[in-house]
């Protein structure tokens, strides 16, 4: 049908019927009769008699009528009087029979539960959420609370019986962990608050007195790694316990007790505790007992903090005594390895036990940096270590193994304050490895000097670099000289000339000696041709640094290649013309400096196997009055000896001296440039600013004294640098 307007929407409604439907007056009680005698039938195992489908459209019709509060009450008295048989029952239950009956009991409830809410399901769903009333699964369970778990007869009774259990379960007896298990989560589906207020709670306080006395005990008869064992087991029972038969919940607070009654209150005495204690675990590498330590302890506050405080006082007195001992400073190599031995010592104790914990990691570094540096022969002695090690003590290393030692090398290196302090010893070793041919490996210092790049950038290696390139022109200008004046030579010595740069070598001014006329009439030929090769230079001898290979004879013909300094060149060839000479007499021909002159002596003479001088009187050190004679006497097993010089390892104090002189002479310029640089940006700034700024721009070369800064400063207003301000004499103006 088709139309203009609109199709009206219809409403339609359900009416109640006109004419009342009449109930019979006992109807509610009657039905009622019905469910209760299925509801205790339910309790008494008979359930298969019952059709449940008519239970069900009888409750149902009783909320339907009305009947629902009749209904829910008389649910909640049959159910309580049953609870209270139950109850009677459980309360007579002897000894271990008493879980066992009230487990029943509640397997028995829940599953009576179960069928009792199947029948009564519409009022669950109707009556219940209207009239405001508890669900019946809940009803049954808060009435078993209230009427088994909170019976005067059955409550302490339940909880000292599960206390005894497990502290029995603590002395190692064996107990039903199935049926502790049903009971807990009982406890648990009444709630989470009767499971903490009638178990938990008390379950906690009961085993921080347990605790408390085992701790005590095992502290006074235990050493420290046993102690730690101990209390490592107890903590991994409490957990394996909670897994078992406790509520996940309780673990954390469990172990909490454990923590503070083990591990939180003995804490100290542990890790002080005598002969067994941290310090000792550390000197014996008892990994498994500080792992157990380091485990334990970052349970509890300030746990690691304690570990770590004791082990930074104890690295720094040790390595104190290390670095000031004078007995150990007398070998610099055995030194610095010492302290390679102790860093990989406790290298390894943070990696294996204390899982490479960053903060145990930064207090051994800063522990080393303290007592490194306390010794400020420690720049000297690195040098030392590693110009042994590149000269002799890497042979038939692998590469690998050569990095390894080198990166040692350069983690110490790392500790220093005065970087530069090593770096002018390291030249200087340098600069004798190369000049003598000495070096190990080329390969091996270059990766030297990239690590010393990386780590303090180009200006503190470029005069290092700067040194191989020398080497490397020397030879292409020693093959040249050779090839062009060869037939100019003839038969004479062999020469081999390094061209040092002034600046990049640490050479000290020293007057040249006087050289064999043999030795210097091609040196005047090497002279005439680099000159003549390049303009605007000049040759300056460094006869204090050169080496030299002489063929001697002695008595019955013997023949030796004698390899020696110039210096001791210069005097074995005075020999030549001569059977006996006096102290003097090689002072006046040779012109060596005195000190030289008496360590180069005293290498010809006094050293036994090397003697191709002898000396009247015989002694060991030199005096002006000696007279030397050539040793015709001298054996020796090898064809080629070498004659070294007797120098010490370590400088003497005056040479230290001087070098700390140089040192503080170079930090000079440094230290003005750093205060340039800063007033430049900065235009006005008071003394202590700048003093801090100073020190933190120069800190990774040298931690510059502040009086030396002070004295720089007044350097700079003298030079118009920088003027103070008129009004606050404590500002600084930079005048452009």
């Amino acid at each position: 049908m088709s139309g203009g307007g609109p199709t009206r929407k219809r409403n339609f409604k359900i009416e109640a019927f006109k004419h009342r439907v009449e109930l019979d007056p006992k109807y509610a009680e009657r039905t009622w009769k019905v469910l209760e005698h299925a509801i205790h039938e339910i309790y008494n195992h008979n359930a298969s008699g019952l059709s449940f489908e008519e239970l069900y459209r009888s409750a149902y019709n009783m909320v339907l009528h009305k009947y629902g509060e009749k209904l829910y009450d008389g649910l909640q008295n049959t159910m309580t009087s049953r609870l209270k048989e139950i109850s009677k029952s459980i309360e007579t239950a002897q000894g271990g029979l008493f879980l066992e009956e009230l487990n029943a009991r509640w397997m028995d409830h829940n599953k009576a539960l179960q069928m009792i809410r199947d029948i009564l399901m519409y009022m669950d769903r109707t009556y219940v959420p209207t009239a405001h009333r508890t669900p019946v699964h809940e009803l049954g369970l808060n009435l078993w609370r209230d009427h088994i778990i909170h019976s005067p007869m059955i409550h302490s009774r339940l909880l000292d019986t599960l206390l005894d259990l497990i502290d029995r379960e603590r002395m190692g007896e064996v107990i039903n962990r199935g049926l502790m298990r049903s009971i807990t989560k009982m406890l648990m589906d009444l709630g989470p608050a009767v499971y903490q207020d009638d178990f938990e709670k008390p379950f906690l306080e009961v085993s921080a007195s347990f605790y408390s006395g085992e701790s005590q005990e095992f502290i006074e008869c235990c050493d420290c790694g046993n102690y730690l064992k101990k209390a490592e087991r107890r903590l991994n029972e409490e957990m394996e316990r909670v897994s078992h038969y406790l509520d996940a919940g309780s673990e954390a607070k469990i172990t909490s007790v454990v923590e503070k009654e083990m591990i939180a209150n003995h804490m100290h005495r542990l890790v002080h505790m005598e002969n067994s204690g941290l310090v000792n675990m550390l000197v014996d590498d008892k990994y498994e007992d500080l792992g157990r330590m380091y485990a334990l302890f970052r349970r509890v506050p300030d746990g690691l903090s304690t570990i770590r405080d004791v082990m930074t006082s104890y690295l720094r007195e040790t390595g104190k005594q290390l670095v000031t001992d004078p007995e150990r400073l007398k070998d610099p190599v055995e030194f610095v390895q010492r302290l390679l031995n102790e860093k990989d010592k406790h290298d390894k104790i943070i990696s294996v036990a204390f899982g490479n914990d960053k903060t145990f990691q930064n207090a051994l570094n800063s522990s080393f940096e303290f007592f490194i540096n306390l010794n400020n022969r420690s720049p000297e002695f690195i040098s030392l270590y590693v110009d042994d090690k590149l000269r002799k003590g890497l042979k038939g290393a692998t590469e690998e193994d050569v990095e390894v030692i080198l990166d040692k090398v350069m983690m110490l290196f790392r500790y220093l304050q005065e970087k530069d302090v090593f770096e002018k010893y390291y030249k200087q070793h340098l600069a004798k490895r190369l000049l003598s041919g000495k070096t190990v490996s080329d390969d091996a210092e270059r990766s030297m000097i990239v690590k010393l790049k990386t780590e303090c950038g180009y200006q503190f290696t470029s005069k290092l670099e700067g040194m191989f390139t020398d080497m490397k022109t020397s030879q292409d200008t020693m093959q040249d000289f050779y090839a062009k004046k060869s037939e100019e030579l003839g038969d004479g010595p062999t020469l081999d000339v390094h061209i040092l740069t002034t600046g990049s070598w640490p050479t000290q001014p020293s007057p040249p000696c006087n050289l064999p006329t043999e030795i210097l009439t091609v040196c005047e030929k090497f002279r005439s041709y680099y000159l003549g090769t390049h303009n605007g230079r000049r040759l300056t001898w460094q006869t204090n640094m050169g080496t030299a290979d002489i063929k001697a004879t002695f008595g019955k013909g013997q023949k030796h290649e004698l390899n020696v300094s110039t210096y001791q060149m210069c005097v074995l060839m005075l020999f030549n013309n001569a059977d006996g000479l006096t102290y003097k007499d090689i002072e006046r021909d040779t012109e060596i400096p005195a000190s030289d002159l008496k360590r180069c002596l005293q290498s010809l003479a006094c050293v036994k196997g090397k003697n191709v001088l002898r000396k009247e009187p015989m002694s060991k050190d030199i005096s002006e009055d000696d007279t030397f004679y050539f040793n015709d006497k001298f054996t020796s097993k090898l064809v080629k000896v070498k004659i070294g010089t007797v120098v010490a390892q370590k400088e003497s104090e005056p040479e230290k001296q001087e070098t700390r002189q140089r040192v503080e002479e170079d930090r000079k310029p440094q230290i003005e440039a750093a205060i340039v640089r800063i007033m430049k940006s900065r235009r006005v700034l008071d003394h202590n600013s700048i003093v801090a700024e100073v020190t933190k721009q120069l800190q990774a070369r040298f931690l510059p004294n502040p009086v030396v800064i002070k004295k720089r400063i007044e350097s700079l207003i003298e030079r118009e640098f920088l003027e103070r301000d008129k009004v606050d004499r404590k500002l600084y103006r930079y005048l452009a």
